[in-house]
């Protein structure tokens, strides 16, 4: 017999494991040192934190956090249009 809500099991259970994700990936650093910058980012692509010559540069780290979060929102509304459309 067909089940219509089969699919919102499979949707549930793939949110839960996009979160696992989230969660694993906040707890990873990767650290690049160049030319006197040092940059440590999260692998949830947020930027940790930014050292210029030494000097901590929040600042620049919550721009850019910023301009990525910008971007995710740019890319789920244009999937939510594309869904629409489609």
């Amino acid at each position: 017999m067909f089940n219509p809500f089969k699919g919102l099991g499979d949707l549930h259970s793939m949110q839960q494991q996009a979160q696992k994700m989230q969660q694993a990936l906040q707890q990873e650093e990767v650290i690049v040192e160049k030319n006197g910058i040092r940059v440590v980012l999260r692998g949830d692509q947020q930027v940790k934190e930014i050292m210029v010559d030494g000097v901590l540069e929040n600042r620049i780290s919550d721009v850019i956090n910023e301009a990525v979060r910008k971007t995710q929102e740019l890319a789920a509304r244009k999937l939510l249009e594309m869904q629409q459309t489609g």
